[in-house]
């Protein structure tokens, strides 16, 4: 199988095309639920340019798009913080937490104006094993897009752990050359030589499941992480290491700069483990700056002609190849006639 042609990766359009049949239309993963813990708590993203945010309301959560029913502006910064109601700051429109319009300010005489036609578009969410997912406008189900997942995690005491830290990091390349290589093990004697001498590199092992690629392999004394790396259809991953776990959101900002958000959970949170668990999200993050610079550099040659499609190891590309499949897919979907959707 051959990797994929180079304008997957450079292409405006094709971009906008994974925007619209990819991430629009899939479950993305925020962080922590527990983040969302009193009321008026909330978290905003954004999702490959579409702005949204949930918020913990009187009746529990809810899910809106970040975007003003009057003129556009953003409601909420990125990030996370607490609200009693939902402020435009440009025009100083007032919503509650349940998406109604409670307030317009001098608004002017208009009797074709109802307050009800102008809530707030709302998205869907969901929540799994304690992580909190979005879906914009989901062509699936939540379980379905999970897959082989599920299984794979169930004995796992996810729950168990808290949630730590976040993470984001920015580097200028597409989000599928990042993803390709997430999702195989055969770069690591060449980019990550300390992970290479921690790991029985002759063991690592890369299977493509129903909407998830595992990667494993036997880690030698010393190793942080538990051999066990995993990512999940269209752009997350969990990780897992000794008394915790890693996630993280592959989040385009365009056609060639990503996005990546990291959170960090432990099952240990007391003052005694600070200094251990500090040097474990440390040596996570430095493992992932190595991958920057490759990507870069591959990001280069892409854009710049000089590079054609190669060949894809079946040993340890097996990830790549089904990623490149579905994407490949969500092309060809695209250039079906489909049903109309319902707006939000």
């Amino acid at each position: 199988m051959l990797n994929l042609d180079p304008h997957h990766y450079t292409s405006p359009d094709i971009h906008a095309s994974d925007v619209a049949n990819i991430f629009t239309r899939s479950w993305q993963l925020l962080g922590a639920a527990s983040r969302l813990s009193e009321r008026g708590d909330y978290i905003a993203v954004e999702i490959a340019g579409q702005k949204v945010f949930v918020v913990r309301a009187k009746d529990g959560l809810r899910a809106y798009r970040n975007v003003c029913r009057h003129r556009g502006a953003r409601l909420l910064p990125e990030g996370t913080g607490r609200c009693n109601t939902i402020r435009c700051p440009y025009h100083q429109w007032v919503w509650g937490d349940d998406g109604s319009l409670l307030n317009v300010p001098w608004w002017g005489d208009d009797a074709d104006f109802k307050m009800e036609d102008w809530a707030l578009d709302t998205v869907e969410w969901h929540i799994w094993r304690g992580l909190l997912f979005v879906a914009i406008d989901p062509e699936m189900p939540f379980e379905e897009q999970l897959g082989a997942t599920e299984a794979e995690l169930a004995p796992e005491p996810m729950e168990s752990y808290q949630w730590v830290h976040e993470e984001r990091l920015i580097f200028d390349a597409n989000w599928k050359i990042y993803t390709d290589n997430f999702v195989e093990g055969y770069h690591i004697p060449g980019i990550h030589p300390a992970f290479h001498r921690a790991i029985e590199f002759e063991a690592f092992e890369t299977v493509a499941l129903d909407g998830l690629v595992r990667m494993s392999a036997p880690p030698r004394e010393g190793l942080f992480y538990r051999g066990k790396w995993m990512w999940m259809w269209p752009n997350w991953t969990l990780s897992l290491f000794e008394g915790g776990m890693n996630t993280s959101r592959i989040n385009p900002i365009d056609h060639q700069r990503t996005e990546l958000i990291y959170n960090f959970y432990f099952a240990d949170t007391s003052e005694a483990t600070r200094a251990a668990r500090a040097k474990t999200i440390e040596d996570n993050l430095q493992v992932i700056r190595e991958d920057f610079e490759v990507c870069l550099e591959t990001q280069k040659n892409y854009r710049s002609g000089g590079y054609r499609a190669g060949p894809l190891s079946p040993r340890h590309e097996q990830g790549v190849a089904y990623f490149q499949d579905r994407l490949r897919a969500s092309l060809a979907n695209e250039e079906q006639p489909q049903e109309p959707r319902n707006a939000l």
